[in-house]
């Protein structure tokens, strides 16, 4: 994979890890609940399961093109519809209610079990990633480059919920997140918006 492109897929990686909901939630959850170990195991652990979403994506893009390219055109399509709809709905949705969540005892071994199911359990996570990867998959692409696509999308994930798990362990770092959470969420819906109109011009590959 060209690396110019591995940018591409490194900076849309980052914007959804990045992006308010029930994943930074979880982890400021355990953060707030437990400090710095349980937000970092949490974060990790999310990255598991977007891994393993990932990994299944990244398979059956790679034998729907080949075998169905005209169900794998709808399916880019509506992948970008989806995009311009959670845009949307961060342009919307203001103050971050995720960055509002309370504190609550919490252990390690809670942190890993929830951070897995998490992201295992949101249907939303594989529907962003038929989104993503279907400008990234080609038919005839190696076994390592689809690797480093799934290694691009869990270091990312896991190594962004670490970063917000040790940056709240400093008690400053919440109230100014809070305060311009709303920045936040309208930087995100731009930025959603934009890889849509880009989904609905054409692949990246082109």
């Amino acid at each position: 994979m060209p690396f110019s492109l591995w940018l591409s897929l490194a900076a849309v990686c980052a914007m959804g890890a990045m992006s308010p909901g029930p994943s930074l939630a979880l982890v400021l959850r355990h953060t707030l609940g437990g400090g710095r170990a349980p937000g970092v195991v949490a974060g990790l652990s999310h990255a598991l399961g977007v891994g393993f979403y990932a990994l299944l994506t990244v398979w059956g893009l790679g034998a729907l093109i080949v075998r169905q390219p005209a169900l794998f055109q709808v399916i880019t399509w509506g992948g970008a519809a989806y995009l311009a709809w959670l845009g949307i709905r961060a342009l919307r949705a203001g103050r971050a209610g995720a960055l509002a969540a309370g504190a609550a005892p919490t252990t390690r071994r809670q942190a890993a079990r929830e951070g897995v199911l998490v992201a295992l359990g949101n249907p939303k996570l594989i529907l962003f990633f038929i989104a993503l990867l279907s400008q990234f998959v080609t038919p005839d692409m190696s076994l390592a480059a689809k690797a480093v696509i799934v290694l691009t999308a869990m270091i990312i994930d896991g190594g962004w919920y670490a970063l917000v798990a040790l940056g709240l362990s400093h008690s400053r770092v919440l109230p100014w997140l809070q305060a311009r959470s709303h920045w936040i969420n309208r930087l995100t819906g731009l930025l959603l918006l934009g890889l849509a109109l880009r989904v609905v011009s054409g692949p990246l590959l082109a």
